[in-house]
């Protein structure tokens, strides 16, 4: 039903949180007979379960899942890292489609568009050094060390200047110098889940909330907070942050709640305006009844595409 070995193919499944993705990806993986890539940079992290909507173990056993609980807490992985790791994956590949599926845009640009990451990981010691100068100093420096960079970087925007300075500063060479894109050159599909009304996806948002607090959210937090130390970077992330301020006696668990959906809507509209930059997305609507008969007639044709193009290169 897939191309040869050899002659790599690949799916791609993004959209906000709450769309169902990793519903859909399962679906159309067991009918693929074929196995999913993860592309969330917080469910590679052992341990972070509930907060971030792993796969279930039982999900896992039903389809095999890929870059799922690779890192330790308190391990950094790289853009570099993980678009290595998938790159090799898909190319070692015996079936294909493969399915890549995630929110975080970042990890699943690094794959379709092939982009060229400086392998640098966070150096914190540089970065206290660097940060302690201001946000105004910074941008002055990176004005002078790349020119380039700095025109595309906003003079606010404190995160891409310590990075542009990390990377010069470690490597030697301007950031600007060390981008760009190799796309892929094996056929892709890019399928894109959102919800036509956004009070749809806020009431999903809703309900996944309450779902991750009877799953124990509140009982992996603390878990992570012993284990780790309550100033473990990851657990100041969404869910997370949330629930441990809850644990630290400064909210009530209703008001943490109440945050966790609203920082979680506030970041599904940050994940729509960065996929639907993408023109090569295919929409579809998360909650049609028959979503996925729709998407799986559009992988038939594809796969009929693909498997096509395979054979016509062997000959």
């Amino acid at each position: 039903m897939y191309p040869v070995k050899n002659n790599p193919s690949l799916i791609t499944i993004c959209g906000a949180t709450a769309t169902g993705k990793s519903r859909l990806a399962i679906a159309l993986a067991m009918r693929l007979n074929s196995s999913i890539i993860s592309a969330d940079s917080r469910q590679v992290y052992r341990h972070f379960d509930i907060g971030t909507a792993k796969p279930t173990k039982a999900e896992q056993q039903q389809v095999t899942h890929h870059l799922i609980d690779i890192c330790t807490p308190t391990e950094t992985l790289t853009v570099a890292d993980y678009q290595q790791q998938a790159q090799a994956l898909i190319n070692a590949s015996p079936c294909f489609p493969l399915l890549l599926v995630g929110g975080t845009g970042l990890y699943i640009s690094s794959i379709v568009r092939g982009l060229k990451i400086p392998s640098v990981a966070p150096h914190q010691e540089l970065r206290l050094q660097l940060h302690s100068l201001g946000q105004t100093q910074l941008y002055a420096m990176l004005q002078q060390v790349d020119p380039t960079a700095a025109q595309k970087i906003h003079p606010n925007d404190a995160v891409r200047t310590l990075r542009a300075l990390e990377v010069f500063y470690i490597t030697g060479n301007p950031i600007s110098a060390q981008q760009g894109e190799n796309p892929p050159n094996y056929p892709i599909l890019q399928i894109g889940l959102d919800c036509v009304d956004s009070t749809i996806l806020n009431r999903r948002i809703e309900q996944r909330t309450q779902q991750m607090l009877e799953s124990g959210l509140v009982a992996e937090v603390e878990f992570l907070c012993q284990k780790y130390g309550s100033d473990l970077p990851l657990l100041n992330t969404l869910g997370y942050a949330e629930i441990k301020q809850y644990l630290a006696g400064e909210i009530s668990l209703a008001a943490a709640q109440d945050l966790t959906v609203l920082h979680t809507r506030q970041f599904a509209k940050r994940q729509r305006t960065w996929f639907r930059a993408s023109p090569q997305i295919e929409w579809y609507d998360a909650d049609a009844p028959d979503l996925i008969n729709q998407v799986w007639e559009r992988l038939q044709q594809f796969v009929s595409i693909t498997r096509t193009v395979a054979k016509d290169s062997v000959n």
